[in-house]
Protein backbone atom coordinates (compact mmCIF):
# COMPACT_ATOMS: atom_id res chain seq x y z
CA UNK A 1 0.00 0.00 0.00
CA UNK A 2 0.72 3.51 -0.25
CA UNK A 3 0.39 5.83 2.85
CA UNK A 4 0.75 9.46 2.93
CA UNK A 5 1.22 11.27 6.78
CA UNK A 6 0.51 15.02 6.33
CA UNK A 7 -1.13 18.20 7.55
CA UNK A 8 0.19 20.87 10.27
CA UNK A 9 0.37 18.44 13.52
CA UNK A 10 2.77 17.01 14.90
CA UNK A 11 2.96 13.51 14.83
CA UNK A 12 3.76 12.61 11.26
CA UNK A 13 7.80 11.24 11.14
CA UNK A 14 6.77 9.75 14.54
CA UNK A 15 3.70 7.94 13.06
CA UNK A 16 6.26 6.65 10.20
CA UNK A 17 8.59 5.45 12.70
CA UNK A 18 6.14 3.69 14.70
CA UNK A 19 5.65 1.73 11.41
CA UNK A 20 8.91 0.86 11.20
CA UNK A 21 9.10 -0.15 14.79
CA UNK A 22 6.11 -2.46 14.76
CA UNK A 23 7.43 -3.82 11.24
CA UNK A 24 11.33 -4.42 12.92
CA UNK A 25 9.41 -6.40 15.54
CA UNK A 26 8.27 -8.72 13.12
CA UNK A 27 11.45 -8.91 11.48
CA UNK A 28 11.21 -6.83 8.60
CA UNK A 29 13.35 -4.60 7.40
CA UNK A 30 12.53 -0.26 6.80
CA UNK A 31 14.39 1.79 4.80
CA UNK A 32 13.64 5.87 5.66
CA UNK A 33 14.90 8.53 3.57
CA UNK A 34 14.91 11.79 5.46
CA UNK A 35 14.37 14.87 3.27
CA UNK A 36 15.07 18.06 4.86
CA UNK A 37 16.84 16.63 7.67
CA UNK A 38 20.54 16.62 8.42
CA UNK A 39 21.26 16.69 11.87
CA UNK A 40 21.24 13.91 15.08
CA UNK A 41 17.67 12.81 16.16
CA UNK A 42 16.54 9.72 18.47
CA UNK A 43 15.04 7.81 15.94
CA UNK A 44 18.48 7.91 13.60
CA UNK A 45 19.85 6.67 17.47
CA UNK A 46 17.50 4.28 18.21
CA UNK A 47 17.65 2.74 14.64
CA UNK A 48 21.13 2.00 14.95
CA UNK A 49 20.26 -0.09 18.02
CA UNK A 50 18.06 -2.67 16.15
CA UNK A 51 20.41 -4.97 14.02
CA UNK A 52 19.86 -3.10 10.49
CA UNK A 53 16.25 -3.44 10.43
CA UNK A 54 15.98 0.10 10.20
CA UNK A 55 18.77 1.88 8.19
CA UNK A 56 17.79 5.99 7.90
CA UNK A 57 19.89 7.88 5.60
CA UNK A 58 19.25 11.74 5.82
CA UNK A 59 19.72 13.57 3.01
CA UNK A 60 19.21 17.42 4.18
CA UNK A 61 22.13 19.67 5.44
CA UNK A 62 22.42 20.26 9.26
CA UNK A 63 19.64 23.72 9.87
CA UNK A 64 15.86 24.36 8.22
CA UNK A 65 14.58 25.98 4.79
CA UNK A 66 11.71 28.26 5.26
CA UNK A 67 9.72 30.04 3.12
CA UNK A 68 12.05 33.04 3.32
CA UNK A 69 14.90 31.04 2.15
CA UNK A 70 15.32 29.39 -1.38
CA UNK A 71 16.59 26.36 -1.25
CA UNK A 72 20.55 26.23 -2.56
CA UNK A 73 22.01 24.11 -4.90
CA UNK A 74 23.23 21.84 -2.37
CA UNK A 75 19.73 21.76 -0.98
CA UNK A 76 18.33 20.84 -4.26
CA UNK A 77 21.42 18.50 -5.15
CA UNK A 78 20.94 15.98 -1.43
CA UNK A 79 17.25 15.71 -2.30
CA UNK A 80 17.73 14.92 -5.82
CA UNK A 81 20.48 12.20 -4.47
CA UNK A 82 18.18 11.09 -1.72
CA UNK A 83 15.51 10.02 -3.98
CA UNK A 84 17.65 8.28 -6.36
CA UNK A 85 18.98 6.53 -2.96
CA UNK A 86 15.88 5.74 -2.08
CA UNK A 87 14.68 4.12 -5.49
CA UNK A 88 17.60 1.71 -5.19
CA UNK A 89 16.60 1.15 -1.77
CA UNK A 90 13.31 0.15 -2.63
CA UNK A 91 13.80 -1.68 -6.16
CA UNK A 92 16.40 -4.17 -4.32
CA UNK A 93 13.95 -6.34 -2.78
CA UNK A 94 16.30 -5.62 0.83
CA UNK A 95 13.01 -3.42 2.61
CA UNK A 96 9.38 -4.54 3.39
CA UNK A 97 8.75 -0.18 3.81
CA UNK A 98 10.30 2.63 2.43
CA UNK A 99 9.96 6.03 4.29
CA UNK A 100 9.97 9.36 2.07
CA UNK A 101 10.11 11.42 5.41
CA UNK A 102 9.61 15.27 4.66
CA UNK A 103 9.25 14.29 0.71
CA UNK A 104 5.91 16.16 0.58
CA UNK A 105 7.55 19.26 2.32
CA UNK A 106 10.84 18.94 -0.24
CA UNK A 107 8.19 19.01 -3.58
CA UNK A 108 6.73 22.06 -1.69
CA UNK A 109 10.01 23.26 -1.23
CA UNK A 110 10.65 22.68 -4.79
CA UNK A 111 13.81 20.78 -3.61
CA UNK A 112 11.73 18.02 -5.95
CA UNK A 113 9.76 17.93 -9.02
CA UNK A 114 6.38 16.47 -8.10
CA UNK A 115 6.77 14.57 -11.32
CA UNK A 116 9.97 12.66 -9.76
CA UNK A 117 8.00 11.72 -6.99
CA UNK A 118 4.76 10.21 -9.19
CA UNK A 119 7.53 8.45 -10.77
CA UNK A 120 9.34 6.57 -7.84
CA UNK A 121 5.50 6.06 -6.45
CA UNK A 122 4.70 4.54 -10.00
CA UNK A 123 7.91 2.31 -9.67
CA UNK A 124 7.05 0.69 -6.44
CA UNK A 125 7.08 -3.11 -6.32
CA UNK A 126 3.92 -4.89 -5.27
CA UNK A 127 5.31 -6.19 -1.90
CA UNK A 128 7.02 -2.65 -0.76
CA UNK A 129 4.81 -0.74 1.47
CA UNK A 130 5.56 3.11 0.63
CA UNK A 131 4.92 5.82 3.13
CA UNK A 132 5.25 9.75 2.64
CA UNK A 133 5.15 11.93 5.23
CA UNK A 134 5.45 16.25 5.53
CA UNK A 135 3.41 18.70 5.71
CA UNK A 136 1.66 20.14 2.19
CA UNK A 137 1.24 17.00 0.59
CA UNK A 138 0.39 17.32 -3.08
CA UNK A 139 -3.30 16.22 -4.31
CA UNK A 140 -1.52 14.20 -6.88
CA UNK A 141 0.24 11.90 -3.60
CA UNK A 142 -3.57 12.01 -2.07
CA UNK A 143 -5.13 10.41 -5.05
CA UNK A 144 -2.27 7.80 -5.51
CA UNK A 145 -2.62 6.70 -1.79
CA UNK A 146 -4.33 3.96 -0.30
CA UNK A 147 -4.39 5.72 2.99
CA UNK A 148 -3.89 9.07 3.88
CA UNK A 149 -3.71 10.51 7.23
CA UNK A 150 -3.93 14.40 8.05
CA UNK A 151 -2.11 15.19 11.41
CA UNK A 152 -4.27 18.07 12.47
CA UNK A 153 -2.78 20.82 15.20
CA UNK A 154 -5.35 22.33 17.86
CA UNK A 155 -2.86 23.04 20.63
CA UNK A 156 1.16 23.18 20.69
CA UNK A 157 3.53 23.81 23.08
CA UNK A 158 5.76 25.45 20.67
CA UNK A 159 3.64 28.54 20.39
CA UNK A 160 4.49 29.26 23.70
CA UNK A 161 7.85 29.45 23.34
CA UNK A 162 8.98 25.65 24.48
CA UNK A 163 11.74 24.73 22.26
CA UNK A 164 12.29 21.33 20.76
CA UNK A 165 12.92 18.85 23.28
CA UNK A 166 15.99 16.11 23.31
CA UNK A 167 13.83 12.83 23.15
CA UNK A 168 10.77 14.32 22.24
CA UNK A 169 10.77 16.46 19.47
CA UNK A 170 14.21 15.00 18.32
Amino acid sequence: MIQVYTGNGKGKTTAAMGLALRAAGRGLKTYVAQFLKGQPTGEVEAASLLGGLIRIEQFGREGFITVKDSPGDEDLSRAKAGLAKALEAMLSGEYRIVILDEVNTAVYFKLLPETDVLDFIGRRPAAVELVLTGRYAPDSFIERADLVTEMMEIKHYFHTGVKAREGIEK
